[in-house]
């Protein structure tokens, strides 16, 4: 996400570490090449324009302190207009039981999948969601929102098959939704290839029998100016309140994020940030500036963990490493809460300056190429390592599909990790009884 234009910001505040001062001369260059990156990036040019113009204006004013170096400065500068660019503080959903929120956008941006991801966000909040399924015209819509229903635990209205009058099932949703345990429903409409007139009408003459208090525009943000321009089209004619962001995960431009609040003058309220229906979360203008300049995420990193962690597990993770009893096992089961936390490269971007680390990448394949060695392993080998001998291991790198030589790479590696470990421990008894002593 955004690795392209955090490349070339990097770049600019290298440039300007070595200089006694920001001027106008030495500053003109590096904000030459932010603009070229935040085109690159798909960033409207309006928009690139503008936010160059504030940086500089910033940089050279008399607000600027005089008290940090001239890299430190200009980082403070780019975070405070990025974050203002992309919405300031953020906005929240605006909701009053009983609710009802429409979501609207063209075929292919997620539409359905991110209605299923905000009723599990919003009953994490305390609602009871209710999911509406109004999209009659794409095969299979129906039957998706209703195994989304399933998986995230709420209940879900099925229009009857072979109806077409999406106006009337919305009116018979609402009726069906004072007989349900729940106080707020989420009406998933059809799409379109391209914004026409024809599903522009159908939307807001159901937005006037729906009378929501949230339109949601679903986009890709992999689509750069395009999703734009939708926008712009939605908000003209429909009127939405607010933008969920797809596939933010994998974008590397990142210009649609970059250009949306400044043009259709709505917020971004949640982004996709991945295919699982966890990965879902609230926008927060602060924490994605901070990211995109290498400032790390560590306030969202400890929300996901909490998330996805069991506080049991870890603990008992913890204590098998204090006492140097980490097996394949605990190995295993450590490589699975990683997983859940999502891609990895995505959480190592929340960590402050590894992003500024030119050369370092994850690679998924060997990571799979790990687990999957672990799992061909017994669960007798995988508590007691030391059993390991040659033709344990030619039977498990077969049953892995990988060489003798990475199977005995990764039990190498473990092995050192393991002795690091006793070490550690030793270390730790040997300064406690140092301390004991010196207390007598």
């Amino acid at each position: 996400m955004f690795s392209l234009l955090s490349d070339k910001l990097q770049d600019v505040f290298k440039s300007l570490r070595g200089q006694g001062q920001i001027t106008e001369e030495n500053i003109q260059e590096a904000l030459r090449a932010v603009r070229m990156a935040l085109l690159e990036a798909d960033v409207e040019f309006s928009v690139a324009k503008s936010f160059i113009a504030r940086v500089k204006e910033k940089a050279l004013g008399e607000s600027v302190l005089r008290s940090v170096t001239p890299g430190q400065q200009i980082v403070k500068v780019f975070h405070d207009e990025l974050t203002a660019l992309l919405g300031g503080d953020g906005e929240s959903l605006k909701l009053q039981a009983p609710a009802r929120i429409l979501i609207v956008g063209l075929n292919g941006a997620g539409k359905t999948t991110s209605s299923g991801k905000l009723a599990l966000w919003l009953k994490k909040q305390g609602w009871h969601p209710l999911l509406i399924a109004c999209d009659l015209y794409r095969p299979a819509a129906i039957e998706q929102l209703a195994t989304l229903a399933r998986q995230v635990g709420v209940p879900a209205y099925l229009p009857a098959a072979g109806s077409k009058d999406v106006l009337q099932e919305a009116e018979r949703a609402i009726e069906w939704a004072k007989t349900q345990p729940g106080n707020l429903m989420i009406f998933d409409t059809a799409g379109r290839q391209e914004v026409d007139e024809v599903l522009l009408e159908e939307l807001r003459r159901m937005k006037e029998i729906v009378q929501p208090q949230e339109v949601l525009l679903v986009v890709d943000a992999a689509t750069g100016q395009q999703a734009v321009s939708v926008a712009r089209r939605f908000q003209d004619v429909v009127g939405i309140t607010g933008v969920i962001m797809t596939k933010l995960d994998g974008d590397a431009r990142g210009g649609a994020a970059l250009s949306m609040r400044e043009v259709v003058q709505r917020p971004i309220k949640f982004s996709g940030t991945g295919e699982k229906l966890e990965q879902f979360e609230s926008f927060h203008p602060d924490r994605l500036a901070g990211r995109i300049l290498g400032m790390g995420d560590i306030v969202s990193l400890v929300e996901r963990a909490a998330d996805a962690i069991d506080e049991k597990d870890a603990k008992r993770l913890e204590e098998r490493f204090r006492k140097a009893e980490f097996d394949f096992t605990d190995f295993l089961e450590q490589f699975k809460m990683l997983r859940r936390l999502g891609p990895l490269e995505n959480i190592l971007a929340m960590i402050p300056g590894m992003s500024k680390l030119k050369d370092f990448s994850v690679d998924e394949k060997q990571l799979k190429r790990t687990e999957a060695i672990v799992l061909s392993m017994t669960p007798r080998e995988r508590s007691c390592p030391d059993i390991l001998n040659a033709r344990r291991r030619q039977r498990i790198a077969k049953g892995s599909g990988v060489s003798v030589t990475d199977v005995n790479d990764l039990v190498n590696r473990f092995g050192m990790m393991r002795k690091m470990m006793k070490n550690m421990g030793q270390f730790k008894k040997m300064l406690t009884r140092g301390q004991r002593g010196a207390g007598r």
